[in-house]
C-alpha cells in the first residue's frame, strides 16, 4: 500500500565563494591538427582572442591566416616569442617557381612582420617597374631600389633548378624588405611588376644553399599595447582550459574539457571527478519504501544540478509507483 503523503526535499549547498560562476556551454579545441592552440589563438567562434578569430581560424583541423590578399596555411607558432609562421602556396622557392600575386597583412590586424623576414621580388620588369629608378638626372641607367646586400641572395635564388630554367637575368631581382612594404604592409606585384616573389625568414645556418632555407612569413602579435598576458587566461590554461570570450562585450571565459564555460578556471572538475557517487539504484529504492519522507542532503555545484534533478523524478516516480 502506498503512502498518503510523500515529499523528497533536496537541499543543494553550493558555494559561491570557491566555485566560479557557470556561463552557456561552449567548446573550444585546445589543438588544431598538429598545432596546439594557447592564448590569443582559438578554434572557433568564442575561442581565443576576438581580435584575432578574424585573422586565424581552424576548420577542418586545419589551422589557416588570413588577409585581404589570401588565406596561408599556418605551420608553426612561436608562444615564447610571439611569433606564427605561415606559408603561401603561390610563392616561389628553390623548389618551384610559379606567378603570384603578393602578400599583405590587413592595415587593422594585431601582427606585423618579423625583422628576420627577407623578401625577393623575381622576374621584376627593368624598364617599367617602380622598384627601378634613375640613380640621377643625368644619368639614365637602371639602378635596383633595393638592398644591395642582399645582391647574393638573388645570386642563389637564381642558381636554384627552377628558377634557372628560366634564363632570367639577375638584375631582374630585388631583395624586398619589410621596411620598403610601406605602411599599408602591401607587396602588390602587379603593381611593381614582378611575376612573382620569394620569402623566407631563416638560412637554417645554411647561407649558400637556397635549397635549405625556411621559406614562408614570420608574423609578430601582440596581446595588447603592454603586451601583458592575462592572468585569467594563464590560470585558465593551467587548469586544462581553453580561453575564449562570450556575450555582447566579450567577456573572458574559461572553456573546460567537459564543455562548461566558467568566468575564472577549470580547477572545480578534478573536485567533481573525486567526488562521492549517489548509491545505486537498488538501496536507493530500499530507502524509499522504507520513509515517508526522505531528505537528500547533496553538497554539489551547478554543474551537475540537471543531473541530480532528473535522478531525483526517476526516484520520485518509482516512491509514487
Amino acid at each position: 500500500m502506498k503512502p498518503k503523503h510523500s515529499c523528497i526535499t533536496l537541499f543543494f549547498f553550493i558555494s559561491t565563494i570557491s566555485l566560479p560562476f557557470l556561463v552557456s556551454s561552449q567548446t573550444c579545441q585546445r589543438t588544431c591538427g598538429q598545432i596546439p592552440l594557447k592564448y590569443p589563438f582559438g578554434s572557433g567562434p568564442g575561442c581565443g582572442d576576438p581580435r584575432f578569430q578574424k585573422y586565424v581560424t581552424c576548420n577542418d583541423q586545419k589551422f589557416t591566416f588570413t588577409t585581404h590578399t589570401g588565406c596561408y596555411p599556418v605551420t608553426n607558432i612561436d608562444y615564447t616569442n610571439h611569433v606564427i609562421y605561415i606559408t603561401d602556396p603561390s610563392m616561389s622557392t628553390c623548389a618551384c617557381t610559379q606567378p603570384s600575386k603578393g602578400f599583405g597583412l590587413d592595415w587593422d590586424a594585431p601582427f606585423s612582420f618579423h625583422d628576420d623576414n627577407v623578401f625577393t621580388l623575381l622576374d621584376c620588369s627593368i624598364n617599367s617597374s617602380p622598384i627601378y629608378k634613375s640613380n640621377n638626372a643625368y644619368n639614365s641607367s637602371a639602378v635596383p631600389f633595393c638592398d644591395k646586400k642582399g645582391a647574393s641572395i638573388c645570386s642563389f635564388l637564381y642558381s636554384c633548378r627552377a628558377i634557372s630554367m628560366l634564363n632570367l637575368p639577375i638584375s631582374t631581382c630585388c631583395v624586398y624588405t619589410p621596411v620598403d612594404l610601406g605602411p599599408s604592409f602591401e607587396m602588390d606585384l602587379q603593381k611593381l611588376q614582378c611575376s612573382s616573389y620569394s620569402g623566407f625568414y631563416s638560412f637554417s645556418g645554411q647561407d649558400y644553399n637556397p635549397e635549405n632555407w625556411k621559406y614562408g612569413i614570420a608574423l609578430k602579435y601582440k596581446f595588447n599595447v603592454y603586451n601583458d598576458y592575462p592572468s585569467s587566461c594563464a590560470n585558465c590554461e593551467k587548469s586544462n582550459g581553453a580561453c575564449g570570450y562570450s556575450g555582447a562585450y566579450d567577456t573572458f571565459i574559461c572553456s573546460c574539457p567537459s564543455g562548461v564555460n566558467t568566468t575564472t578556471d577549470c580547477y572545480f572538475e578534478a573536485s567533481f571527478n573525486n567526488a562521492p557517487r549517489l548509491l545505486p539504484l537498488q538501496t536507493e529504492k530500499v530507502l524509499l519504501q522504507s520513509d515517508r519522507c526522505i531528505l537528500f542532503s547533496i553538497s554539489t555545484t551547478a554543474g551537475r544540478l540537471v543531473h541530480i534533478s532528473s535522478i531525483l523524478i526517476k526516484y520520485y516516480r518509482i516512491w509514487n509507483s
